[in-house]
């Protein structure tokens, strides 16, 4: 493994020249944070398990970059269990997700502030089956139905994020923070949407130490979400805090495997006429594996990933795994740019 970083085994190449040993950093530089599943009651705007390894790595050029998240989650809840969704009080709820979050990367300075500066665009497109075993009230009211089920092929909301990365030696850290921009395909009343209709935002702060002689790499990323009011349902989700990190061997420069998880709870209660459960503060914490794949497309440097997470325990959300596969390559970097790269010793 020859890892992006640290200050042994240094040697220049040109931006210009395709390398595999870019991949890496494009795979892991870009922890963006993008909508998915959005239920109000039980659900939150970060993706949890997004980040990873190398979650705090910055690309050492200035160039645009792609980045392709393919998201699944299968949950459920039992019959005694209840959920807020689109104005919806439903029962014994299961759920399967399938997003997919394409992702263009701009690195227009690696010396702003001292680091390198990004700005990312993520619209994220798919959505979820939902069955519920009851309906119990809809949006105006009254008993529904025993059950009730819903799908959706849609296009969510656009997310916008800028971070700033620094690195000392084998450390490496970033901070940033996320838009959503309410003006996806919404359905009021539907059970199944991917759009949000809320202004929400999500700061973040994350740290990786990868230390390239012997290919361990430990990292960590947190995140605090606050939450607007959806004026459809007159429903504003508690603001929450979410962690997620991981622990990761490279094998050689094209394979590299290890653990991760993550920990999210709610910290503040739900509130609006539309919270007709309450507080709904929810809590939830995962853990799972991941490999790595980096190879090249021809001349193109292409680093792939796949996370599977399996949620321990779950409180006032669904329970259930998690995947995320992603696919990541530059698009476009400076010609004139120099490309530091370590030896893996």
């Amino acid at each position: 493994m020859r890892p992006v970083g640290g200050n042994r085994g240094f040697r220049p190449c040109k931006a210009r020249r395709s390398s595999l040993l870019f991949a890496p950093v494009v795979a892991t530089a870009f922890a963006l944070t993008s909508p998915v599943w959005a239920a109000e009651g039980g659900s939150s705007l970060y993706p949890l398990g997004l980040a990873g390894p190398g979650a705090a790595l910055m690309p050492p050029v200035e160039g645009v970059f792609f980045q392709n998240d393919l998201f699944y989650y299968d949950g459920s809840a039992g019959r005694g269990r209840q959920f807020t969704i689109g104005g919806n009080v439903v029962a014994k709820l299961d759920a399967r997700v399938i997003v997919d979050f394409p992702t263009l990367v701009w690195v227009p300075s690696t010396s702003f502030l001292g680091g390198t500066l990004a700005v990312s665009a993520s619209l994220p497109f798919g959505g979820p089956q939902i069955d519920a075993g009851a309906r119990l009230t809809g949006p105006g009211g009254g008993v529904i139905e025993r059950s009730a089920s819903d799908t959706a092929t849609r296009f969510g909301d656009p997310y916008l994020s800028s971070f700033v990365g620094w690195q000392t030696g084998n450390f490496h850290w970033q901070t940033g923070a996320s838009l959503n921009v309410p003006v996806g395909d919404y359905h009021k009343g539907a059970l199944a949407n991917l759009a949000f209709n809320k202004w929400a935002g999500d700061f973040f702060a994350a740290a990786t130490w990868l230390d390239p002689a012997i290919g361990l790499d430990v990292s960590g990323k947190v995140g605090f979400t606050v939450n607007g009011r959806n004026p459809s349902t007159d429903y504003n989700p508690g603001n929450d805090f979410h962690a997620e990190w991981a622990v990761e061997q490279h094998f050689s420069k094209a394979f590299s495997a290890g653990v991760v998880g993550y920990y999210y709870k709610q910290v503040s209660g739900d509130t609006g006429s539309g919270a007709v459960l309450g507080s709904f503060k929810g809590e939830t914490v995962a853990l799972g594996g991941t490999v790595g794949f980096n190879f090249e497309l021809g001349k193109l440097p292409v680093a792939s990933r796949l996370k599977v997470y399996r949620e321990l325990d779950a409180t006032r959300r669904l329970k259930g795994t998690a995947a995320f596969f992603t696919l990541s390559a530059p698009l476009y970097v400076s010609q004139s740019a120099a490309i530091p790269l370590t030896t893996k010793q």
